[in-house]
């Protein structure tokens, strides 16, 4: 073979001969060896060319590097960005901007009954397509369902777009920042990861069922627990570490259980499954995603392994998101329990990437799920996390955040207990429906359910103060004016608006107990002192579905009607679908 390995029919006839073998056989012996030997050749091509891009790759780390730290000659300033000499480029997206610019200043015009005043000479331009100033008439927390009453303050709702010029509003969507999605798992790494969740999942295991030499129960605080930092440390040390924490750091730990109307096999696919992730938790997770599945379960769920990334929100502007990646664990420990163990991988493999490792990690987290072997499960939920505040937080939410009651153990496990309500009642579960659905029949029930899910989820995104969410304060607030945040942005997803969404968010304390506040904003006869859309109009309900023991869990549509036609309930001029929920 290695002199001839493409031998003509004379020469296979007298290897045939001296082989006592078949002409055939001797022609599929150097066919089968002549395949082995180009497998061969592309092994070895295959693993040189990964050498190669090894290399190069390092290469590449080690040249972006030495362009962070290169200092202009001429200026001795920072390096230029990357994409400075594309010029042409620049160009274009420039022109594109001043068109863009001048149809929205004649919109403005148009609409404001006033010239548009350009924005002053450094401000960024608003990146903006298509901007409907009509507006729609959209309620405060409601979605118009039909039409015709937004024209009568059409003329009186005067949106002076020149405010809208800050850092947050005047980026261009294409510029907003991106998501700091975890760098790509690499084969060596894959076991080193499932060492690292093995040891997470034995330690979630051992904090769900630590007794008071590590919590600390916080004094009426309903069962609430602390962890107790320097008692954690000293029990769940690493073999070699110093348990050096740096001063700007803050650890949040809490542990709290609820008994929820669901069975573990749903609620661990609640927790795998992203989508179902974030309808579950709409108040809480802004954005969830699998970046990586590294191993698939076995009969179900069971061992599963993933790479995740995900957004956590307070609901209001003024608090920052937090972004975690992290790895997710499942894993069936005995019959009807199920624990799911969260922890953020080694800080120090983002920066091999060139990414600037992060600060805020989740410590081993999660929760473990047993079977009350009625349709319930019991949950205790473990939520441990070290934290750097990179901005500044507001006074109003300083010490709901820094406590732990924002992210902690206690609001994820009162949020599980409502989602779980809220589900339950979709199915129509027997002991869990409270209340008597009015106006609506059974398949109307299930499409309001699902419309109201949306809006919900819609609300609570829009609320988010993540790094593509950004938010401007708008000028004039000082002393004790109330602070009021404006945001922009693009409504390209399904069921949202086309062209430019602009929101407007404020906080403010008020004098008055929380279910006294909640209790009036959800009456529909005390609807017209604080809804601008249904102002001197009657409001009446047309269908309301409960979907909770607390009559506050409900869904209603509401109706709103002019004086004049109310006391014979004549025709409505607007639809509000309202969602009202405490937990």
């Amino acid at each position: 073979f290695k002199e001839c390995p493409h031998p003509d029919e004379a020469q296979r006839a007298n290897l045939s001969r001296e082989l006592g073998l078949e002409a055939r056989q001797i022609k599929f012996w150097f066919q089968n060896r002549r395949t082995q030997m180009k497998a061969q050749h592309e092994r070895q091509d295959n693993c040189f060319l990964r050498q190669e891009n090894d290399k190069i790759r390092c290469e590449n780390i080690a040249m972006r590097e030495a362009l962070k730290n290169v200092i202009c000659p001429t200026c001795g300033g920072p390096p230029i960005a990357e994409d400075y000499f594309d010029e042409q480029k620049l160009r274009m997206e420039n022109a594109r901007l001043k068109q863009e610019l001048d149809s929205v200043a004649g919109l403005t015009a148009k609409y404001l009954g006033r010239p548009f005043t350009q924005l002053p000479q450094g401000t960024p331009q608003m990146n903006v397509s298509s901007l409907d100033l009509s507006m729609g008439g959209v309620p405060m927390g409601g979605v118009p369902m039909g039409g015709g009453h937004h024209q009568q303050f059409g003329g009186g709702l005067s949106l002076d777009l020149d405010l809208l010029s800050g850092a947050g509003l005047g980026m261009p969507l294409s510029d907003m920042p991106t998501m700091h999605l975890p760098a790509p798992v690499t084969e060596k790494e894959r076991p080193l990861l499932a060492k690292m969740a093995t040891r997470a999942m034995d330690e979630l295991i051992r904090l769900t069922q630590q007794g008071d030499n590590v919590w600390v129960k916080i004094p009426g605080g309903d069962g609430r627990e602390t962890i107790d930092v320097q008692a954690y440390d000293s029990i769940y040390s690493k073999p070699g570490s110093s348990n050096f924490r740096a001063g700007d750091i803050r650890v949040e730990g809490s542990r709290d259980s609820a008994i929820v109307c669901m069975s573990p096999v749903n609620l661990v696919e609640v927790f795998m499954d992203p989508s179902k992730f974030m309808e579950f938790f709409p108040s809480i997770v802004s954005h969830a995603r699998i970046t990586d599945p590294l191993v698939n379960g076995l009969n179900g769920r069971n061992e599963s392994l993933v790479m995740m990334y995900e957004q956590l929100q307070f609901m209001t502007p003024a608090v920052p998101t937090r972004e975690f990646s992290f790895l997710r664990y499942c894993r069936q420990i005995d019959q009807g329990m199920w624990a799911i163990a969260d922890v953020s991988a080694d800080m120090q493999r983002e920066a091999h990437y060139g990414a600037p490792p992060p600060r805020s990690r989740r410590l081993p987290s999660g929760c473990l799920i047993a079977d009350m072997t009625n349709g319930y499960s019991k949950v205790t939920w473990v939520e441990h996390m070290e934290i750097e505040d990179k901005s500044p937080i507001g006074p109003l939410y300083r010490d709901i955040v820094q406590s732990g009651a924002a992210f902690g153990a206690h609001r994820w496990v009162a949020a599980l207990h409502r989602a779980c309500e809220r589900y339950a009642s979709s199915l129509e579960v027997p002991g869990v429906m409270h209340g008597e659905t009015t106006g609506v029949t059974a398949e109307g029930r299930r499409s309001m359910m699902a419309l109201s899910q949306r809006m919900v989820s819609s609300f609570c995104g829009g609320m988010t103060a993540s790094p593509q969410h950004q938010w401007t304060t708008m000028p004039g607030a000082a002393g004790n004016e109330v602070c009021v945040r404006v945001s922009m942005n693009q409504g390209a997803q399904p069921g949202h608006p086309n062209g430019v969404v602009l929101g407007a968010a404020t906080s403010v304390w008020l004098p008055v107990p929380a279910d006294h506040v909640f209790g009036f904003l959800r009456d529909e006869n005390t609807r017209t002192q604080w809804d601008v859309l249904c102002k001197e109009n009657s409001v009446q309900p047309v269908s309301r579905i409960p979907n909770g023991p607390n009559p506050g869990n409900c869904i209603t549509l509401l109706r709103a009607l002019s004086p004049s036609q109310a006391p014979q309930g004549g025709q409505a001029t607007m639809l509000v679908l309202q969602e009202s929920c405490t937990d």
